[in-house]
């Protein structure tokens, strides 16, 4: 038996044909499977603001229809390792910070490239070396939270900045010129770092 070569259909679908000495025994429909809650993780980043892109290998034809599931309006198809990784350099080119998440050996250079780059953690092992961080559930929506997380984090790191060089512009130079007493100027630097110790734990909940 043999299996003819890949077409593709006139909807973007993929069909594969088994046959024997040059007659077609059957003939197989390929549809791509989207990945659970893709579509909410989608409209949840572009409600806040996010362009969503896809890059894919797939011929253009699967990669728009693909895009169209999952609610996404730019999408390149048929693209390789080198275009992708010149579609990420043109974003970062414009002033973009490009997240880019990835799970095929062929993702690998444009997830080295991205300023932040995730894989799956289902896939090619190549790709989640790559990677500065590895989606271990697979689950989309867990980008949704990631991001949630890594921005009200960095917030509140902002905010421990933003006490520690108060208490020191104000704390420091009153000890300096002998109005705070040195034990109380102890006290207070040690309650400063308690408080700021307790508002990093908010990070945690």
């Amino acid at each position: 038996a043999a299996a003819a070569d890949d077409d593709i259909d006139d909807d973007g679908g993929a069909s594969t044909c088994l046959g024997l000495q040059g007659r077609v025994l059957a003939s197989f429909m390929l549809e791509e499977a989207l990945r659970e809650g893709a579509r909410e993780a989608v409209a949840a980043l572009q409600r806040e603001g996010v362009a969503v892109a896809l890059l894919s290998g797939d011929t253009p034809a699967r990669a728009r229809r693909l895009a169209e599931r999952v609610g996404i309006t730019e999408v390149i198809g048929g693209a390789t390792p080198a275009d992708k990784l010149a579609a990420v350099a043109a974003a970062q080119a414009r002033g973009r910070c490009v997240a880019m998440v990835g799970d095929g050996v062929n993702d690998a250079p444009v997830l080295a490239r991205a300023d932040v780059s995730l894989a799956m953690g289902q896939g090619a092992l190549v790709a989640r070396s790559q990677a500065d961080a590895v989606v271990a559930s697979g689950r989309l929506g867990d980008l949704v939270a990631a991001r949630a997380s890594a921005r009200r984090t960095l917030a509140i790191v902002r905010q421990n900045m933003v006490w520690a060089a108060g208490y020191n512009a104000v704390c420091i130079p009153l000890a300096l010129v002998g109005w705070l007493p040195p034990w109380l100027a102890g006290l207070g630097m040690a309650v400063s770092s308690l408080a700021v110790v307790l508002n990093a734990l908010r990070a945690a909940r």
